[in-house]
């Protein structure tokens, strides 16, 4: 009964006798089956790519189910999953930032806006009358008073996680591999620079101009 999730995945307040809440597991599901959505953390920003797959020829494909939104001067999110649900997401997001220039007169800094999320995310898997977010989301954020750009990803879960490279969606794990080979991780380029490990002595970082040309290879 356990391992089928009959009697336990009807609530995400229930947990079954191994310890698993169904209900966020098939969250989980429903992002896995969705277009591949990318983020890569740059010397020079951050890059979102996502792969919008269109039901129909007859669609007007730039206007038709958006998965990439603007939540401020100085932030913007990619969605995957259901996109009704990324909507609701965007939309939280957008009023943590307003809420958060206001009370303080500055721009909410990355890590903020991606706890806060989560914590909202989170929430909807702990009552039985609510259902988890079937979508993830990828912040990518700039903040202008350490002035450093960052990328996060928030899971259907709830956790969130700071990336040099994130991937959710159905094509997410030979993506992971792709990115893996770039130049995006600091202290691997820095070891690589100085000639540790056997490395050529040669590397620096990729820049957004160079990351959009290797995330359209990742999905397309």
């Amino acid at each position: 009964m356990a391992s089928s999730g009959s009697g336990y995945d009807l609530s995400s307040s229930t947990f079954s006798p191994d310890g698993r809440i169904f209900q966020v597991e098939y969250a989980h599901k429903a992002v896995e089956n969705a277009g591949t959505a990318l983020g890569l953390r740059c010397s020079d920003g951050v890059v979102l790519a996502v792969e919008k797959p269109l039901i129909t020829k007859m669609l007007v494909k730039e206007t038709t189910g958006r998965r990439v939104h603007t939540v401020d001067e100085f932030a913007g999110v990619a969605i995957t999953g259901f996109v009704s649900d990324g909507r609701q997401i965007v939309n939280r997001a957008r009023e943590e930032a307003s809420n958060y220039d206001e009370t303080y007169g500055t721009k909410i800094p990355p890590k903020t806006l991606a706890n806060r999320l989560s914590a909202y995310v989170h929430y909807f898997t702990l009552h039985g009358a609510l259902r988890p977010f079937g979508c993830s989301t990828l912040i990518a954020a700039y903040d202008p008073a350490t002035k450093e750009h960052s990328l996060h990803m928030v899971e259907p879960s709830g956790v969130t996680y700071e990336y040099y490279g994130a991937a959710a969606g159905r094509g997410r794990q030979p993506a992971r591999t792709e990115m893996e080979k770039l130049a995006i991780n600091p202290k691997l380029v820095a070891a690589a620079s100085s000639g540790e490990g056997g490395g050529s002595g040669e590397g620096e970082l990729i820049t957004c101009a160079e990351g959009v040309k290797q995330l359209a290879k990742i999905i397309y």
